[in-house]
C-alpha cells in the first residue's frame, strides 16, 4: 500500500473508530471530534477532528473540550494532534485557548513481516525477558520505565495492572532484566477488527543502551503480531527510537504532538 493509502487507513480505524485503551474507560463522538474519557489515572484526551473542520469550528469544538475538562474535574486532558489534521494552524489555535504542547513524536509505521523487524531478537548473554503477568512485573516494569526517561510511572501502574486484572489476549507488556534488576520494557496494543498493532513504552535504561535491547523488545512484539494476523505496526517515535525504527524498515507518516490542557487552580 502506498503511504497516503496506509495514513488514510490509520486515520479512519485507529482515530475515527479508536477503541478504548482499556478497562473503565468509553470512546465517544462529540460532534466533528472523537475523545477517550476515564477516569483520572486513565488518559483523557481527543484523538481525531473531522477532517473538514475549519477555523470556525475549530475554535468552537475547542472550547466544547474546555468546558468537557473542567466538567471531569480531572487534573489534565489532551488533544493529540497529528501534523496532516486541519485547519492549518489548529496547534495555534489550541496554544491560543490554553493549551501546551509536548514534544512532537513520528507516527512510523511498518509491516509485520518485514525482514529486519523479524530480526536482531537476540538478547546480550545473561539478560532475560518475560512477560508482565502480575503486580511484581508490573513493578518491574515501571522501574524500568522510570530509570530509563526519568518520569514518574504511576500512571503507567494504574494502566497495566487495569489491563492484567482484564487478563486481556490484546495487550503484551514485557521486561527486561539484568541479575533480576529491570533495564528496559515495552508494551504492545493489539486492536482486534483492524490490521494495527501498536508499540508503546519501548525504553532502556541509560547503561544498557546500544546493545540491542531495543530492537530484541521490538523483534519479539513483531513475532507476535505476525503470529496473530496484524499487518503492521504502528509506533509514536521519539527522536531517540525513530532512528532506529527507520533503519528496521519503519516509515513516517507524519508527526504526532500531545496538546495538554491544564485545569486552573
Amino acid at each position: 500500500m502506498r503511504t497516503d493509502d496506509v495514513r488514510d487507513l490509520y486515520d479512519r480505524t485507529m482515530r475515527e473508530h479508536a477503541r478504548p485503551d482499556g478497562p473503565g474507560v468509553r470512546v465517544e463522538r462529540a460532534g466533528p471530534l472523537v475523545r477517550q474519557v476515564g477516569g483520572p489515572d486513565d488518559w483523557n484526551g481527543v484523538v481525531w477532528s473531522d477532517p473538514g473542520l475549519d477555523a470556525e469550528g475549530a475554535d468552537a469544538a475547542i472550547r466544547a473540550q474546555i468546558e468537557h475538562c473542567t466538567a471531569l474535574g480531572h487534573e489534565e486532558f489532551e488533544w493529540k494532534l497529528h501534523s496532516h489534521d486541519r485547519p492549518a494552524n489548529l496547534g495555534d489555535r489550541l496554544r491560543a485557548a490554553g493549551f501546551v504542547p509536548g514534544p512532537p513524536e513520528t507516527l512510523l509505521v511498518a509491516p509485520v513481516g518485514a525482514p529486519a523487524l523479524l530480526s536482531g531478537a537476540e538478547l546480550p548473554e545473561g539478560l532475560v525477558l518475560r512477560p508482565v503477568t502480575d503486580a511484581a512485573g508490573v513493578e518491574l516494569m515501571a522501574l524500568a520505565h522510570e530509570r530509563a526517561f526519568g518520569t514518574d510511572a504511576g500512571r503507567l501502574r494504574h494502566q497495566v495492572l487495569a489491563r492484567l486484572e482484564r487478563a486481556s489476549d490484546d495487550f503484551l507488556a514485557l521486561v527486561v532484566t539484568a541479575g533480576g534488576e529491570p533495564v528496559s520494557s515495552a508494551r504492545m496494543e493489539l486492536y482486534p477488527g483492524t490490521v494495527f498493532a501498536g508499540l508503546w513504552g519501548g525504553g532502556t535504561v541509560a547503561e544498557w543502551r546500544g546493545r540491542g535491547l531495543y530492537r530484541a523488545l521490538v523483534a519479539h512484539r513483531a513475532a507476535v503480531a505476525a503470529e496473530r494476523g496484524y499487518r503492521f505496526l504502528q509506533v509514536d517515535a521519539t527522536d531517540m527510537s525513530a532512528p532506529i525504527l527507520a533503519r528496521l524498515g519503519f516509515t513516517a507518516l507524519g508527526t504526532t504532538t500531545p496538546y495538554v490542557y491544564r485545569r486552573a487552580r
